[in-house]
């Protein structure tokens, strides 16, 4: 009876839910020679029996007896993670730990049988185990699960419209915007120019989405705020009708500047530099000012820019610290500065695919001397020089660390140069058209490094409708120095104007120093020689008619200028002189020697944002020959685009009997301008003057005056201009209206 009640009780515990990996112990009446047994796990509590069954009742040994100790139910327990938050360990993790009793299966009172009606199809076959069965698998997952979504763009939507209804206009509320605060510390301007309010325009879906640009502009009136210094700063946004029940609303922004915070202490982290107190000088940040983010920001950016034109090319700056203090409204500012090395300079190398130039010529570039202290406006010029010639694809220059230590303790820096060549060849063309001129279209095919380096081959023509010609020319580049220039060039031309028709052919060569869109220089000069046969026709004043002569001319032509403008095509301040000397002799039948002199100057005022005045005046002169025997091509004119506009090409001064003008030896030129500007558009009224004169003084009597409005179109290669232009007190046989197209301002 007592181990009918032990197996009933365990059966009991068996279908009683127990801890996960507690054992129960072996319970059976223990062997002979054999203690007690050993401890089964604790029991769950006793099921209620059923009406039929009767508990039979445990003698007074069973019950003092207990079936599990405390210990032993404490040692059974598994080691649990004191974690609460760590998930479950899963019951496969659970062994049983060596020294514990083995785990005997408990006996169990056989179940009541039960009959129990088959389901029809589940019969089982006589002789196999009855397995229990859970839910039936599922069936097979179709292919199209595995497939991956759609893009979005492949849904197409339609638009559907209504018939008399301005989908624009439907649901579409109107508001206006208020800002306060903002205008005490001189924010309003900028926020509004940002706003998400002032960006719509008034208008807006629906009063949701005025809501949600109201809080974004609360956003950017804090930041702009804290850019200022107002680090407490708040930003409240409030919507209401306006009037009320209009359907209309009106969004404010009341902003609370609040304390100005400044500067409290500078301090920087960064080695000794030389000389003491360089970081100091260009950082400029002293106690008692604004905490502006623009201003420390450029601060920082001064360090940046400043200390490698003085010797520390490898300076790196770290990130700022600023530590706010509520109470008394003051901030820390600390800044860390990795200097590197102080250094100077030492060679050039370089590397790349396609190499341009070789070492020894890229020496020629340089503004320095090697052992000079580094200086990156030095570099910025060399990277700017090899950029002007046009012959590379990609062109860098950076200082690499050596490793060598000069005597005074400042470290060797080269410069490496990364160069790729680009495509030498270019083809470019101009088309432009004058009253007097005509079409002229000029057109050239140049190789730039046919005999390198840098020596370029340039043919050229010119095809109008009053001049013909081509031309042949060798150019040298940097040649032997930096900035200097060879050229020689042979051409023919023909000219068919009302002064004069010529055939000319002609041999110069000269060296020069030029500007170039990229590279503007203050002063440009050039000086060479010249050949020139030309025959022309004229008004002979002896013979009292027109005929025809050959002329040789040999000149020295030279010329020197100075320029302060801030663009070579479209200049907006400063001022330049041009001065040219040309003496020259002139052969038939006798030699006879002369001089062309020509002085001029252009100065540019912005007297607004958008309005700049411009001047220019011109002066020239011929002394040391007669008019009549100088050669028609080298005499002076004017009128025309880049002379006095409102005449035709060469149609101020003298005439000769037949009315076709015949030059002077001496002429002025003043013209005035008002360059008014929007966008990439302009517009340009101006009055020019001038005259020619026979002698060889420019007097000013008898000037004429043209007046006129031009048109502008900014692009990135320079203005296209066309100015219409009329004569004031127009003569007979004068133009009533002149037209000039181009590239580049008149002047």
């Amino acid at each position: 009876m007592g181990k009918g009640v032990k197996a009933v009780w365990i059966a009991a515990l068996a279908g009683s839910a127990i801890l996960p990996g507690v054992a129960l112990a072996q319970i059976a009446d223990p062997k002979p020679g054999q203690g007690a047994p050993p401890p089964a796990a604790a029991p769950a509590p006793t099921p209620t029996p059923t009406p039929t069954q009767q508990e039979p009742t445990p003698t007074p040994t069973q019950q003092e007896e207990p079936i599990v100790s405390d210990e032993a139910f404490e040692a059974g327990l598994p080691k649990l993670s004191d974690d609460i938050n760590a998930p479950l360990e899963p019951m496969e993790g659970f062994q049983q730990q060596p020294g514990q009793p083995q785990t005997v299966p408990p006996k169990t009172v056989p179940p009541t049988p039960q009959t129990v009606q088959p389901i029809p199809g589940t019969e089982q076959t006589p002789g196999t185990e009855q397995v229990d069965e859970g839910f039936a698998p599922p069936p097979p997952e179709s292919p199209e699960f595995a497939q991956p979504l759609p893009p979005l763009s492949t849904f197409k939507l339609e638009t559907v419209t209504i018939e008399g209804v301005d989908d624009e206009k439907l649901g579409q509320i109107r508001y206006t915007t208020a800002v306060e605060g903002l205008d005490k510390i001189g924010l309003d301007d900028e926020f509004r120019g940002l706003s998400a309010l002032e960006d719509g325009d008034g208008k807006a879906a629906n009063a949701a989405m005025v809501a949600a640009r109201a809080r974004e502009d609360e956003q950017l009136a804090v930041r702009l705020m804290h850019s200022l210094g107002y680090y407490d700063g708040t930003a409240v946004s409030t919507i209401e009708q306006n009037p009320r029940n209009s359907g209309n609303v009106r969004a404010t922004i009341a902003a609370t500047p609040g304390p100005l915070y400044r500067i409290g202490s500078v301090r920087i982290v960064s080695g000794p530099t030389v000389p003491a107190g360089l970081i100091d000088r260009e950082l400029n940040l002293n106690p008692g000012d604004p905490i502006e983010a623009a201003r420390i920001q450029a601060a920082e950016a001064n360090v940046k820019l400043r200390l490698p034109q003085q010797g520390y090319p490898f300076i790196d700056v770290g990130d700022r610290d600023i530590l706010l203090d509520e109470r008394t409204h003051f901030g820390d500012y600390t800044l860390p500065i990795e200097l590197g090395p102080r250094a100077r300079f030492g060679e050039i190398v370089t590397q790349g695919r396609r190499p341009v130039f070789e070492v020894d010529h890229l020496n020629v570039f340089r503004r320095y001397e090697p052992g000079e202290l580094y200086d990156s406006r030095m570099v910025d010029d060399l990277r700017d020089a090899l950029i002007a010639t046009s012959l590379f694809s990609t062109v860098s220059v950076e200082p690499v660390k050596t490793g060598k230590t000069n005597p005074d303790g400042t470290e060797v820096v080269n410069l490496l140069v990364r160069q790729n060549a680009g495509r030498p060849r270019t083809l470019a063309g101009e088309l432009g058209y004058s009253t007097g001129q005509g079409i002229r279209l000029e057109a050239s095919w140049t190789h730039r490094n046919f005999f390198p380096p840098e020596g370029a081959l340039i043919a050229s023509g010119v095809l109008g409708t009053q001049e013909q010609g081509i031309s042949g020319t060798f150019r040298r580049s940097n040649a032997g120095q930096r900035d200097r220039t060879f050229q020689a060039s042979a051409s023919i031309n023909h000219q068919d104007y009302a002064a004069y028709e010529s055939y000319t052919g002609s041999l110069s060569a000269r060296w020069s120093r030029d500007s170039t869109p990229i590279w503007q220089k203050r002063w440009t000069y050039y000086y060479g020689g010249e050949l020139v046969g030309s025959n022309e026709d004229r008004w002979n004043y002896e013979t009292n008619e027109r005929d025809r002569g050959t002329w040789l001319i040999a000149a020295l032509p030279s010329f020197v200028g100075y320029d302060t403008s801030d663009d070579l095509l479209n200049p907006t301040r400063g001022f330049r002189i041009k001065a040219n000397v040309s003496p020259e002799t002139s052969v038939r039948g006798a030699a006879r020697p002369y001089a062309r002199l020509m002085l001029e100057g252009t100065a540019y005022y912005p007297a607004t944002r958008d309005i700049v005045i411009a001047g220019r005046v011109r002066v020239g002169s011929i002394p040391g020959i007669a008019r009549n025997d100088l050669p028609p091509s080298r005499r002076y004119y004017a009128g025309g685009g880049g002379s006095v506009r409102g005449f035709g090409y060469q149609e101020l001064g003298p005439r000769a009997p037949d009315d076709r003008p015949v030059g002077g030896r001496a002429l002025n030129e003043f013209a005035l301008e008002a360059r008014y500007r929007f966008g990439n558009f302009g517009i340009v009224p101006f009055i020019d003057a001038g005259q020619v004169y026979e002698g060889i003084y420019p007097t000013a009597q008898d000037l004429r005056f043209g007046v006129g409005i031009g048109g502008r179109f900014y692009t990135n290669f320079g203005p296209v201009r066309v100015d219409v232009a009329t004569p004031l007190n127009r003569r007979p046989n004068e133009s009533r209206v002149a037209l000039y197209i181009s590239i580049g301002q008149a002047f």
